[in-house]
C-alpha cells in the first residue's frame, strides 16, 4: 500500500478506524466463510481488540464467529492464560491451541538443549530452512530457531490440519518496521492462504482508547507497566506505570521484548511469522 494511503487511514478518527476494520472483516467473511477463516488470538491487547471486532461484525451480519487459534510457544505468562480462560468462557470463543509438542516435549525447562536429530522430519526440514548448522539448540521460544518452530511451524500445521484458507492477525503498521509494507489482504504461500490484517491502521494509542471506550477486558500485565507481551522469559516491563499512561508516541512499544528477535523480524516474517 502506498505511503499516502497508509497516512490517510492512520489519521482517521477512532470510529472511522473501527468501521474500516469491520469493512475488512466483512469482506473476509464473505470471501472465505467462517469455516475456512481463523482468528489468531494471543491474549494481548491488539488481538483481543481484533477478536472483539470480529464478534461484533459477525453479530451484525448474523453469522457464526470464526474459530480462534492460540499459539502456545511453551512459555506463556500465567496472566495471559488468565485472560485467555476468562474471555474464552465469557465470549463463547471456539479456540484451538496450536503447539509444536515434538519440540516442547523434549525440554523440561526453558534453556534446555534439544538435539536436532531427535525431532521429527517436519521440524528437521524446518530447521534446515534456517541454515542452522549446529547439532542442538536451546529451547528458547523467542530465539530465531525457537520462534520459527514454536510459533510459525505450529501455526502452519494448524492451518494445514484444518484446511484454513485465511488467517486474521492483529499486526499494526506502527508497531514494527518490518510490517510497514503490509496490506489488509496479503496472499501467502507454504501453506497457501491469505492473511487478513484488519487493524493495520490502528496506532497503539487507538488500541487503548478503544479498550476503555468499549470496556474490553485486558491482561493485567499492562496495568503493571508492560506494553507488548511475548514469551514470559524474554519480556520485561520498561516502566512501573500502566501502559496507557506511558509516552506511547515517543518511545518504542516493543522495547521490552527480546531484541534478538526484533533484529531478525524481517527474516522471521519471510519464513511465515506474523
Amino acid at each position: 500500500m502506498a505511503q499516502d494511503e497508509r497516512e490517510k487511514l492512520s489519521a482517521l478518527s477512532l470510529e472511522e478506524k473501527i468501521e474500516h476494520s469491520k469493512k475488512i472483516i466483512r469482506e473476509a467473511i464473505e470471501k472465505f466463510g467462517a469455516e475456512k477463516l481463523a482468528v489468531a488470538w494471543t491474549g494481548g491487547k491488539d488481538s483481543t481488540t481484533m477478536v472483539w471486532l470480529f464478534r461484533e461484525t459477525c453479530r451484525e451480519l448474523g453469522v457464526k464467529m470464526p474459530g480462534c487459534m492460540f499459539i502456545d510457544e511453551g512459555y506463556v505468562f500465567e496472566e495471559i492464560w488468565d485472560i485467555f480462560n476468562r474471555l474464552k468462557k465469557d465470549w463463547g470463543l471456539d479456540v484451538t491451541i496450536a503447539k509444536n509438542t515434538d519440540v516442547s516435549d523434549k525440554a523440561k525447562n526453558v534453556g534446555d538443549m534439544i538435539k536436532v536429530s531427535s525431532l521429527n522430519e517436519r521440524n528437521r526440514r524446518e530447521i534446515a530452512k534456517l541454515e542452522y548448522g549446529e547439532e542442538e539448540f536451546p529451547f528458547e521460544p523467542e530465539s530465531f530457531v525457537g520462534n520459527h518452530l514454536m510459533k510459525t511451524v505450529a501455526m502452519n500445521v494448524f492451518m494445514e490440519d484444518n484446511e484454513i484458507k485465511a488467517l486474521s492477525t492483529a499486526i499494526r503498521w506502527d508497531e514494527q518496521e518490518a510490517r510497514i509494507e503490509e496490506d489488509f489482504f496479503s496472499p501467502r504461500e507454504n501453506p497457501p492462504h491469505t492473511r487478513i490484517q484488519p487493524i493495520l491502521h490502528f496506532k497503539e494509542r487507538d488500541i487503548w482508547d478503544f479498550i476503555f471506550k468499549y470496556k474490553i477486558p485486558f491482561c493485567s500485565l499492562y496495568k503493571e507497566g508492560y506494553r507488548s507481551l511475548g514469551a514470559k522469559g524474554s519480556t520485561v516491563k520498561m516502566s512501573d506505570i500502566p501502559a496507557w499512561e506511558q509516552d506511547l508516541e515517543n518511545t518504542y512499544e516493543r522495547e521490552g521484548r527480546g531484541q534478538s528477535k526484533e533484529e531478525v523480524m524481517g527474516k522471521l516474517r519471510d519464513l511465515g511469522y506474523m
